[in-house]
C-alpha cells in the first residue's frame, strides 16, 4: 500500500508511526553507543553500572523489536519459524476477531443496555425542538418522498389495481362491511356535510337555470289541459321546489333530513342482514369494479395526487412543508413532555436493536472476516501496523528501559555475590 493510494487518516498513522519507531531506534542505537563507550572501562566503579545497563538495555531493546516486527513480517527478510504471523495467519485471526466481536459486542443484553444509556427519546425531543433541525428533517423526508413519488410510475399503479386490489375487493363480501360504516356514518352524523353540500349545490342549480327546469316538467304535463294552466303549475312546482331545498339548507332539522337518516338507516340494516340486498349490493360492486373505466379512474386520481404532492413537496415554503415543521416540532415537545410516549419510544428502538442483533448479529459480524480474507498476507499486516504499530512500539520503549534497570540490578548482585 503506497503512500498515493493511502487515505489522508492513513497518511497520518503512517507518520506518527515512523515517529515512534524512530524513538525506539534512537533509544537502541544510545544504548548501544553507551555500551560501546564504556567497554573499555566496565570494570571500573561506576563506569560497571552504566555498560551492565546499556547491554541489557540492548539486549531488551533487540529482543522486543524481534517480538514486534515478528508480528508483521520475517525480521531481516529471514524466514525464521514463527514469525510473519499476521500475514501467515490472518484468516485464523480474521475468524477468532470475528467470534470475540459477536460473543462481546453483539449481544441482545449489551445492545439493550446501551441504547437505554442513550436515553433516545430525550435527545431525539430536544434535537426537534430546534426548528432548523425540524426543518432538515421536512427536507429531508420531502426529497426522499419525491424520489419515491417519481419511481412510482402510472403503470405500477395500474397493475396494482388491476392485478390486486380490484381482485381482492371482488374476492371479499364488502355488504356487509358497507352497511357496518354507512350505519356508523349515520350514527355519527358524518354524512351531514355530505347532505349540505348537495342541497346547496342543487339550490343554486335550480336558480340558475329556472329554463331547464321548466322544459323538463312541462314536458311531463298534459297535453290536453290549457297551457296558461301548465305554465301555472310549472311555476308553481317550481317556486315549491326552490322552497322546499331552502328550507332543508338551512334547517338542520328539517323532516326530509330525518327521513332520509330513516332511510339510510335502514339501508345500512338491509346490507348487514338481508340476504337478497346483500347479494344485490355485491353484484354491483362487481359490475362497478370490472368495469376498464374503474382503474384508468384511480390511475387519473394517483396522477393528481401525485402531481400535488410533488409541487407541495418541490416548494420550499410550501404550506404542508410548514405543517410539517410545526408537527415535527410538536412531537418533539410531546417526547420531551410525555413521559409515556417517551419510554413507548426507548422501548420500540431497544426491541428492533434486540431484534437486528438477534437474527441476524452473527451474519453482521461476518463482514469482518470476509474484509480481511480478501486481502493478502501483506496488505493485512500493513493495514494492522497502520493501526496498532504506533502503540507496540512502546513495547521496544519499555523493553529498552527495563532490560537497562534489569541490568543493572543483575550488575548489583553480581557485585554483592563475589
Amino acid at each position: 500500500m503506497s503512500i498515493a493510494t493511502m487515505s489522508p487518516a492513513d497518511q497520518e498513522r503512517a507518520s506518527r508511526l515512523r515517529r515512534m519507531k524512530l524513538i525506539a531506534l534512537g533509544l537502541l542505537l544510545l544504548a548501544a553507543a553507551v555500551y560501546l563507550g564504556t567497554l573499555r572501562v566496565a570494570d571500573e566503579g561506576v563506569w560497571g553500572f552504566v555498560n551492565a545497563g546499556a547491554e541489557a538495555a540492548m539486549v531488551g531493546a533487540l529482543a522486543d523489536w524481534f517480538a514486534v516486527t515478528a508480528l508483521f513480517r520475517h525480521p531481516l527478510g529471514l524466514p525464521v519459524p514463527h514469525t510473519a504471523i499476521i500475514p501467515r495467519r490472518k484468516d485464523d485471526i480474521a475468524r477468532n476477531l470475528q467470534s470475540f466481536f459477536t460473543e462481546n459486542f453483539l449481544t441482545e443484553a449489551i445492545v439493550r443496555e446501551r441504547v437505554a444509556a442513550t436515553r433516545v427519546g430525550t435527545w431525539l425531543g430536544e434535537w426537534l425542538q430546534v426548528e432548523t433541525n425540524a426543518v432538515r428533517v421536512v427536507a429531508e423526508g420531502s426529497r426522499l418522498a419525491r424520489v419515491g413519488l417519481t419511481r412510482i410510475s402510472d403503470d405500477d399503479v395500474n397493475h396494482l389495481v388491476s392485478e390486486v386490489i380490484v381482485p381482492r375487493l371482488r374476492s371479499e363480501p364488502l355488504a356487509g362491511a358497507a352497511g357496518d360504516l354507512l350505519d356508523a356514518i349515520v350514527t355519527d352524523g358524518a354524512h351531514h356535510g355530505l347532505v349540505d353540500l348537495v342541497v346547496g349545490e342543487v339550490h343554486d342549480w335550480l336558480r340558475r337555470h329556472p329554463d331547464t327546469f321548466d322544459g323538463i316538467v312541462g314536458e311531463r304535463a298534459p297535453r290536453w289541459a290549457p297551457k296558461f294552466i301548465n305554465r301555472r303549475v310549472v311555476s308553481w312546482t317550481y317556486d315549491q321546489a326552490m322552497e322546499w331545498l331552502w328550507a332543508i339548507r338551512r334547517d338542520r332539522n328539517h323532516p326530509t333530513r330525518a327521513a332520509l337518516d330513516d332511510l339510510l338507516r335502514q339501508v345500512a340494516g338491509d346490507l348487514q342482514r338481508n340476504p337478497v340486498v346483500a347479494e344485490r349490493a355485491e353484484k354491483l360492486k362487481d359490475r362497478l369494479l370490472s368495469h376498464p373505466q374503474t382503474a384508468e379512474t384511480i390511475v387519473s386520481l394517483w396522477r393528481t395526487v401525485q402531481g400535488s404532492l410533488d409541487s407541495a413537496l418541490a416548494a420550499e415554503s410550501s404550506e404542508l412543508k410548514q405543517r410539517a415543521v410545526r408537527a415535527v416540532q410538536r412531537f418533539g415537545d410531546s417526547l420531551l413532555d410525555d413521559d409515556a410516549l417517551r419510554a413507548r419510544l426507548e422501548g420500540r428502538l431497544e426491541d428492533a436493536s434486540a431484534f437486528v442483533v438477534r437474527t441476524y448479529g452473527a451474519e453482521l459480524s461476518t463482514v469482518i472476516s470476509h474484509t480481511i480474507e480478501r486481502w493478502d498476507g501483506k496488505q493485512a499486516a500493513r493495514r494492522i501496523e497502520l493501526h496498532v504499530g504506533r502503540d507496540l512500539q512502546f513495547i521496544r520503549i519499555n523493553g529498552t528501559v527495563v532490560g537497562c534497570l534489569a541490568g543493572l540490578g543483575i550488575h548489583a548482585i553480581s557485585l554483592l555475590v563475589r
